[in-house]
C-alpha cells in the first residue's frame, strides 16, 4: 500500500513540491488518471503557511497538504456515478475524469478542501499520487513533489516508516494514507525584565501548569519558551531571587501566545 509521510520539521517553504506538482500536471493529460490542471485556480499539492505568534516570539511552519487518500474517503461515499471516484488496490483515490459528472458533491464532502472544479471542463480534480508515474513499469519509489523536495521531507512507497507520525486535523474522524511528523503544536513565550534597572532576568524560574506542565529558565535575553503544548487553559509562575513570585493566569492555547515582556519589578 502507497503511504506519504511528511516531516514538517525538515521543510523549509522552498515551494518547489507546490511547483513540481503544477509542472507534472499542468499542460499534460494523463487520462484515466487526470486530466490537466489548470495553470491557476488548483494546487493538488499546496504547501500552507502558518504563521505563528506575534513579534519578536515568531515560528514558522509549512504543511505540505496533498489529497490525504482516506481509507474512508468521503468523496467516493457521496459520488452519484458508479466508479467515478475509486481506491486503487494501492490505496491511492483516484477521481475518473471521462466518468466524473462534474456534480461538485465530492468539493463540497471533502473536509481537507483539496477537490478543485475546473470549470473549462467540468469535472472534479485533485492530486493522483503520481499515479501516472507509479504505474510505469520498473517504477522505482519517486512521484514528482517527492522527488523535488531538497531536505527529503516528503517520503512516499510501500511499506513506509509511520511511526511517530499523525493524521492532519483528527478531528475529522478520517483514516488517511497522508501522515505528518512534527505537526506544529502551540507554544507559550515571553521576556522577563526589571524596569526598575532597564534589564532583563537571567535564570528565572518559569513554571507552567494546567492542561500540560513543565519548567523553564530565563536565558540570557530574558526569554523562555514552552513548546509542543495541548490547546488549553494554562497558569504561569515566575521566580527569581530577589523577586516577588509572579504569577499570570487563564492563558489559553487556542494560538501560539507571546506574553510580551513581563515586569518583575
Amino acid at each position: 500500500m502507497k503511504s506519504f509521510v511528511i516531516d514538517v520539521a525538515h521543510c523549509s517553504g522552498c515551494y518547489c513540491c507546490q511547483l513540481a506538482c503544477k509542472d507534472e500536471h499542468c499542460g499534460n493529460d494523463w487520462t484515466p488518471y487526470a486530466k490537466p490542471q489548470p495553470l491557476i485556480g488548483q494546487f493538488w499539492g499546496k504547501l500552507i503557511e502558518h504563521e505563528r505568534g506575534t513579534v519578536p516570539k515568531v515560528k514558522m511552519a509549512y504543511v505540505f497538504m496533498p489529497c490525504q487518500h482516506c481509507e474512508n474517503a468521503p468523496c467516493i461515499d457521496v459520488c452519484p456515478v458508479d466508479g467515478a471516484i475509486y481506491a486503487r488496490e494501492d490505496g491511492l483515490v483516484i477521481i475518473d475524469p471521462d466518468k466524473c459528472s462534474g456534480c461538485r458533491l465530492c468539493i463540497d464532502a471533502c473536509p481537507y478542501e483539496v477537490i478543485y472544479y475546473n470549470d473549462n471542463i467540468q469535472i472534479a480534480q485533485k492530486c493522483t499520487g503520481c499515479a501516472h508515474l507509479v504505474d510505469r513499469p520498473n517504477w522505482i519509489a519517486g512521484i514528482r513533489c517527492a522527488d523535488a523536495c531538497p531536505n527529503t521531507a516528503i517520503e512516499f512507497g510501500d511499506s513506509i516508516d509511520t511511526s511517530g507520525t499523525e493524521t492532519l486535523y483528527p478531528e475529522f474522524g478520517l483514516t488517511t494514507r497522508v501522515k505528518y511528523k512534527k505537526l506544529p503544536k502551540k507554544f507559550i513565550a515571553g521576556c522577563v525584565y526589571d524596569s526598575s534597572k532597564k534589564e532583563i532576568v537571567e535564570g528565572a524560574t518559569c513554571t507552567l501548569s494546567g492542561k500540560a506542565s513543565g519548567n523553564a529558565t530565563t536565558d540570557e535575553f530574558g526569554d523562555f519558551w514552552f513548546e509542543d503544548l495541548a490547546d488549553g487553559e494554562y497558569s504561569l509562575k515566575i521566580e527569581a531571587t530577589g523577586y516577588a513570585t509572579k504569577t499570570i493566569d487563564d492563558i489559553n492555547t487556542v494560538k501560539d501566545v507571546n506574553l510580551g515582556d513581563i515586569d518583575l519589578a
